[in-house]
């Protein structure tokens, strides 16, 4: 009996050496597994080196190597973390986009646009392009991640939920060219942040929620393109409007008042379209207008603009749309205006028209020119007697009568070689809240 108890107490001896022995090696096999990953991650993100493990006998090798990690730029790591702190404001991603944002290489990521560094000469987040993205959340403001992305060179965001403000930092972005926050939830005053920012030469601030005024200052950023329509703004157009070096000015849908600067002249050079539609513009049309020789396109309809067309007209060249719809303009309409070579509408329905020439009926044949609900009592559709004499009868007054007949250019235009055609208007795009 004593012997066998003797064995039984063995053999559980044993057994707890063997058992104790396997779990040391265990754990240590485990610590193992975990160790080479951790310190290649330090190395990547640039931190010590991890201390030696201690002396063991290796377990055996696996069947399957994960790969390392890729190599990451320092630059790129910079917006990596910037990117995870912006992706947890997000609560609602309709499209995944979310799940595409995983690991260190940025670069991968849906919406976002990497190259070269021209400093560093390292690879860095060069672009972000949201559009259509519909992010959402319920504090999803821009404020640390625009700004963050110190080597971005644009930022378009259409169609979001972003709230709030345009953050300040922007002006601090070296190498920012582009900003596009159109059709979001932003509101406030007109951002004053993007006059810091004078590499801008394109800024979309469309279908956003902005009141107030408009800073002078705008119009002296080097831009290409400003479009500011569907907002709340309201003011008088600002008298240094034609200080803008844009191509493409969209100030429609809302709430401008007073004339149309003579300032505009100053944009002879460089202005193809500009869109005042939709506000509530009065006063005169200035002959300054007709020094725009580049513009093929210039829609102010819907408007309480009054008094004659003048005569300048006849010096837009290139001018292919013309609109002036809705509103109040009387008197004749200039031949020399019907004669533009490259003229392909010419809308000027619902005003008080009261005579046209042989040239513009040629272009009312060919459904170019629209003098629909007007007071021209030999042509079709026109207002009825009673209606057109109660506005006539009104006094009337332009401050600029004496250049109403006044035509500018050394030559007439339509002595001139017909020019091609033009691209389709850009501007008019604008006025959809989507890209």
């Amino acid at each position: 009996m004593a012997s066998i108890s003797t064995s039984f107490y063995a053999s559980i001896l044993l057994s707890s050496i063997f058992l104790h022995l396997f779990f040391q090696h265990d754990v240590a096999a485990s610590d193992l597994s975990i160790r080479p990953n951790r310190k290649s991650l330090e190395i990547v993100i640039g931190g010590g080196i991890f201390p030696s493990p201690p002396e063991y006998n290796p377990p055996p090798e696996p069947f399957y190597h994960p790969p390392p990690p890729p190599h990451v730029s320092p630059r790129v790591l910079l917006a990596y973390k910037v990117i995870q702190n912006f992706k947890r404001r997000i609560t609602c991603d309709p499209k995944g986009i979310l799940k595409t944002w995983v690991g260190f290489d940025v670069c991968k990521y849906k919406g976002f646009l990497c190259g070269t560094h021209p400093v560093y000469k390292q690879t860095a987040v060069s672009g972000v392009v949201f559009n259509g993205f519909l992010f959402a959340g319920p504090e999803l403001t821009l404020d640390g991640f625009v700004d963050g992305l110190e080597d971005i060179t644009i930022f378009h965001a259409n169609s979001n939920n972003f709230t709030g403000k345009v953050p300040v930092g922007i002006n601090k972005l070296q190498y920012f060219y582009e900003l596009d926050l159109s059709n979001n939830k932003l509101t406030g005053d007109f951002p004053m942040e993007v006059i810091g920012a004078t590499q801008l030469t394109f800024l979309d601030l469309r279908y956003n929620s902005f009141s107030g005024k408009v800073p002078p200052q705008v119009f002296n950023l080097d831009v290409d393109v400003l479009f500011i329509n569907n907002n709340d703004l309201e003011q008088p157009l600002p008298q240094n409007i034609g200080s803008t070096p844009a191509l493409y000015l969209t100030f429609a849908n809302n709430k401008f008042t007073g004339p149309i600067p003579k300032s505009i002249k100053q944009a002879s050079k460089t202005l193809k379209e500009v869109l005042f539609l939709r506000n509530n513009l009065s006063g005169c049309l200035p002959y300054e207008i007709g020094y725009l020789k580049k513009a093929i396109l210039f829609d102010a309809s819907h408007n309480q603009l009054t008094g004659p067309i003048p005569h300048s007209f006849a010096c837009l060249s290139k001018m292919e749309q013309l609109n002036f719809a809705n509103n109040q303009l009387y008197g004749k309409i200039p031949e020399s205006v019907c004669k533009l070579p490259s003229l392909d509408k010419l809308t000027l329905e619902n005003n008080y028209i009261t005579d046209a020439g042989p040239e513009c009926r040629k272009l009312i044949e060919k459904k170019v020119l629209n003098v629909k609900k007007n007071c021209i009592r030999d042509l079709p559709n026109q207002r009825s007697e009673a209606e057109c004499n109660a506005f006539l009868k009104k006094p009337k007054y332009c401050d600029n009568d004496h250049t109403l007949t006044y035509i500018p250019c050394e030559s007439k235009p339509y002595e001139q070689p017909i020019p091609p055609p033009a691209s389709p208007p850009v501007t008019y795009g604008a006025l959809s809240p989507h890209p």
